[in-house]
Formats: structure tokens, sequence, C-alpha cells
């Protein structure tokens, strides 16, 4: 009986990870680390804690208190994480964090189709390359590290800030450089938002200044800063 008890015990103490999890995390700039921490978020929501301090995440993995609170704001920052209001049967009002702008990412194909066109890193720069027409310099190398690794954009929204300066006829670094701190200052850190944005954008256009124009396809990107010299 103890051992059959046991057995259930371990059988019914499981937690479920969804498959897009594991195989599309890094389509949505996701690393190890955020995405163990979900993994912590997602049972700490099946054991009822439902707001789960940094300090009881880092007890379960090998960060600290620190990092888990940075990561936790990454999270949120990516639109991957939201943090809802509740409300008790006897009006008291708490916080709950919400994992459902994740699943709604990974479970929306056309958001997983749009971004799958630069999936690994290691692509990016035979994009930059092919756009160029040449190898790239090392300082341009160092520069797309740094906006991955430093500044945390997505592959996909820096192939989107590449194809927005080759629409505006700037195809150099320091003009993709403005256009992602642009974006970044906007608040739009994924190819959806900058979707949307632009639709907004046109909007207005088209319902305020009538131009004569040349037209071009700006169904997906737009100008986003004025145009320097």
């Amino acid at each position: 009986m103890t051992n059959k008890f046991s057995l259930q015990q371990i059988i019914l103490n499981q937690l479920q990870v969804p498959i897009e999890l594991l195989s599309k995390y890094k389509q949505l700039g996701l690393n190890e680390k955020e995405v163990m921490l979900v993994l912590q978020l997602l049972r700490y929501l099946q054991i009822r804690n439902d707001f789960p301090t940094p300090y009881e995440l880092s007890l379960h993995v090998t960060m600290d208190e620190q990092e888990c609170a940075n990561l936790l704001r990454k999270l949120v920052k990516k639109d991957l994480l939201s943090i809802e209001k509740k409300e008790n049967e006897s009006k008291q009002l708490s916080e709950a964090y919400s994992l459902d702008p994740l699943w709604e990412k990974l479970f929306s194909k056309e958001e997983i189709q749009e971004e799958n066109s630069i999936d690994t890193i290691g692509t990016i720069f035979i994009v930059f390359e092919q756009e160029f027409g040449r190898p790239l310099s090392p300082f341009e190398i160092e520069t797309i590290n740094a906006w991955i690794d430093e500044d945390e954009i997505t592959p996909a929204l820096i192939k989107a800030g590449l194809r927005e300066s080759v629409l505006m006829g700037k195809l150099n670094f320091k003009y993709i450089d403005r256009i992602l701190r642009e974006w970044k200052k906007k608040g739009i850190h994924s190819v959806d938002q900058a979707r949307n944005a632009s639709k907004k954008f046109n909007l207005t256009q088209s319902t305020s200044n009538q131009e004569n124009i040349p037209k071009r396809d700006t169904s997906f990107y737009y100008n986003w800063l004025e145009e320097e010299d």
C-alpha cells in the first residue's frame, strides 16, 4: 500500500509543460533562465500561489532574488507576462501573475509564422550580408550582438529595422540603430506590436495629410523616424 500510495502521489504531483514552450521559446526571444522562471511561475500557479515573490522563486533556481526580480520585469516588458488585479469575496484587491500573454503568442500561428523568418541568431547575420552585398565587419557583427544581448531586441525585430532602412533608402547601421532605439522608446518589442503601430500610423496619415507621393509597400512597415541626412 505504501508503494502504491507513493507512486500515486508522484503521478498526481506533475507539472504539465506545453510542448510549444519548449520548442518555440527561442522564437519569442526567451533564454533558458527566463523559461525556467516561467516554469516556476507555472508551478506556483498550480499550487494556488498566483503572486510568488522573487525570493520565493529564487529558492528553487540557481538565480538570486535580485536576478529573479530583473527577469520578471523583462518578461513583463516583453509582453509575455502580465500583472492583474484580483478582487476576492470581501472586495479586497490583490495582484496576480498571468501567463496568458505568453500562451497567446505561443499558440498564435500568425505570430509564430511572422517571427519564424528569423528564428536563430545566426540567420540574421546572413540576412544582413545579403542586404549589404558583402561580409559584415567585426564592428558591425559586434553591433548586432549588442542589439541582441544588451538591448534584448529579438532577431525578428532587428530584421524589421533592417527592412525599414532598405525601404527608406538608408541602408546603414547608424540609421538601423536609430530605428531600433525609437521602437524601444515607443515600447515596441515585437513584430506584432510594430504591425499594430504601423496600422495606426497609416490610418492617421490617410485621414490628415493627403500628399501625392510615389507609392511603396507600407502595409507592414513605415518610416518610424523623420528622415535625417
